[in-house]
């Protein structure tokens, strides 16, 4: 699937207390073949797909195929060959406004058994559109049993902070993330579902044992509420932590371990500032508000979240992998019992990094976009 071509990456890989977040790049053209060294491996890069327009999400099936989602409302089947994309059939309208369209694309831990493919979209009505939690399955390249399993409320005709992640736990649990839609205190009000993290059963039921079951107001799906629009979400199978990471305004991207009834704060709690400058607040803790594992001022724009757990880069397993929108790199991101403790910056000025994935061979691959690309790191040896 290799396609020959140059691709624009940095020349340095390493993220030093000094340049971080600044921006600035030192950019070479190289060819694909290009050994890349960073701290802990080396590797080449391999251009499995190129011409993609907005891609948000990517997941591959038991043949080989890549299912990637394109914000517009397209999901993607690529195959082995790369001049060949296939459309699946049969996907609903989306609401495509600014930041919304159809966003994360999962399969069920037990695909193999029951074919279930999860997705997030922001789903029209008369109202303007919502973040919707849906699933489907195939036939070929036809899109058969839709359901809807849950329409965050209330809709809005805002276009910013739709989320979304999906992401599955050990014990089958589904979590998905909502944006707040551009209104702060929505982040904070149980009554409604924006600026959450959703827990479900896979059917779309909600478990008993959710920390607002009881609460007479609440959605009762909250899992974590305080959140402004995470876009990056990530699961531990082994210590079992849930990591997310989500975007702040001027500064403030934050890195979460996310912890069953939890406030993140947002907004009464923030490293960052208004587009405008202004102050959001004057508080950056508060008695009872989680505080992140890290952040970022300025902001990198966090997007995609991978915890790599494959062999093909020992010295990366149990490593954080997240993208950077605004800065056009990837943060590989060392943490030890929860403690943030290392950064590195890869692939600087790659472009806008949507998301990052393991595939189904351990390999680590990146959806960009501007352009839009999908990659795969292939270690040296």
């Amino acid at each position: 699937m290799k396609t020959p071509g140059l691709l624009y990456i940095a020349a340095i890989a390493v993220l030093c207390p000094a340049c971080a977040g600044d921006g600035q790049q030192s950019d070479q053209q190289v060819t694909a073949d290009r050994l890349i060294t960073s701290e802990k491996a080396s590797f080449r890069i391999d251009t499995l797909r190129t011409g993609l327009e907005n891609p948000w999400g990517m997941v591959w099936l038991p043949d080989g195929r890549v299912l990637v989602t394109e914000r517009k409302g397209e999901i993607l089947a690529l195959g082995n060959d790369p001049g060949k994309t296939e459309k699946l059939k049969g996907f609903p309208e989306v609401y495509e406004r600014g930041q919304g369209g159809l966003m994360d694309i999962q399969l069920h831990p037990y695909y193999a058994k029951n074919g279930w493919i999860y997705v997030t979209y922001a789903r029209p009505g008369k109202e303007g559109g919502s973040t919707t939690l849906a699933r489907f399955r195939l036939t070929g390249n036809e899109i058969i049993d839709f359901e809807a399993l849950y329409q965050t409320t209330p809709l809005s005709t805002s276009g910013v902070h739709f989320g979304s992640r999906i992401v599955f736990d050990e014990a089958g649990y589904l979590y998905f993330s909502t944006g707040e839609r551009g209104i702060k205190a929505n982040a904070q009000d149980l009554t409604n579902d924006m600026g959450k993290i959703h827990r479900l059963h896979d059917d779309g039921r909600i478990p008993s044992d959710n920390p607002f079951i009881d609460h007479p107001a609440a959605k009762p799906s909250i899992w974590s509420y305080g959140h402004r629009n995470i876009q990056g979400m990530a699961y531990d199978p082994v210590n079992r932590i849930l990591y997310a990471t989500e975007h702040g305004p001027r500064g403030g991207d934050e890195l979460n371990i996310i912890e069953k009834g939890k406030n993140y704060g947002w907004p009464i709690i923030t490293y960052g500032i208004d587009y405008s400058g202004a102050i959001i607040s004057e508080l950056t803790t508060k008695e009872g508000m989680e505080q992140p594992i890290h952040y970022w001022t300025p902001s990198i724009a966090t997007c995609g979240l991978l915890y790599y757990t494959g062999n093909r880069y020992t010295d990366w397993q149990g490593n954080l992998f997240s993208g950077a929108l605004a800065q056009t790199h990837i943060a590989r991101i060392e943490v030890t019992n929860g403690i943030y403790k290392h950064e590195e910056r890869l692939l600087a000025g790659i472009g806008r990094v949507r998301h990052i994935a393991q595939d189904t061979d351990g390999f680590i691959t990146v959806l960009t976009e501007g352009p839009g690309i999908l990659l795969k790191l292939v270690p040296a040896e």
